[in-house]
């Protein structure tokens, strides 16, 4: 049985490469995150292909619209075979409450939403430039307990952020994109961590791409990861 929690991040436009990098990693992770590149190429079919290789399916979609269409959304991506979804928490509390609904309808009661907080490509000063004016430590909490209330699954944040969403919102579980082990750059990520930092923080799942993505050879990269976080 896998309990890595690793979610390999197969942000690729086409079918053929994801399913292959899914097939080279799938023994080293816990599960599958698919973006917007292949839910708006290949579509939401994807979905029930790559979960027919024993791994659970994260749709990052990032929803962010009116209830209803959110709501709407949701439910046609649990349809499709999506273990987690998520929206964005700065659409508020009905919103995400739409979502949770739709998603459970849409899936029988088995799927998740994850809400996003602050993206990792983002900063204070990039919060500034769009007329926010608070930390993304304290806007992160905020978000966090809103999407707790919400009925979320969990939340999505930086792993700058995890000990403040343990504190704003305990029962949720913590997904940290900006994961970068010591020897892969940040890239366009602002607020980042190693995979071992951010377990030893309290993250819940680690959502790992390039460094694995990227690699001559993923399905090494990916075990070298995994069997670095056995302690």
């Amino acid at each position: 049985m896998v309990t890595s929690p690793i979610m390999v991040a197969i942000d690729t436009t086409d079918r053929a490469s994801a399913l292959d990098l899914a097939l080279e990693t799938k023994e080293s992770v816990g599960a599958f995150k698919i973006g917007l590149g292949l839910l708006h190429g290949p579509g939401p079919g994807l979905i029930g292909e790559l979960a027919s290789l024993g791994r659970p399916v994260f749709a990052d979609a990032k929803l962010h619209d009116i209830p209803t269409q959110v709501e709407r959304a949701a439910a046609a991506l649990g349809q499709a075979g999506a273990r987690w979804v998520t929206v964005h928490a700065s659409g508020g509390r009905t919103m995400l409450a739409a979502a949770v609904a739709g998603l459970s309808d849409g899936s029988n009661g088995v799927a998740g939403v994850l809400a996003v907080t602050v993206l990792t490509s983002l900063d204070e000063r990039d919060l500034r430039d769009i007329g926010i004016g608070e930390q993304p430590l304290h806007l992160v909490a905020t978000m966090a307990g809103i999407a707790e209330w919400a009925g979320a699954e969990g939340v999505v944040c930086s792993p700058l952020e995890i000990a403040a969403v343990r504190r704003a919102a305990p029962t949720l579980a913590i997904v940290t994109p900006g994961i970068r082990p010591v020897d892969v750059g940040a890239e366009d990520q602002q607020r980042v961590a190693t995979p071992q930092q951010a377990l030893a923080d309290g993250a819940s799942w680690l959502v790992i791409g390039r460094a694995i993505t990227a690699a001559a050879d993923p399905g090494a990269a990916a075990a070298k990861i995994a069997a670095s976080l056995i302690t």
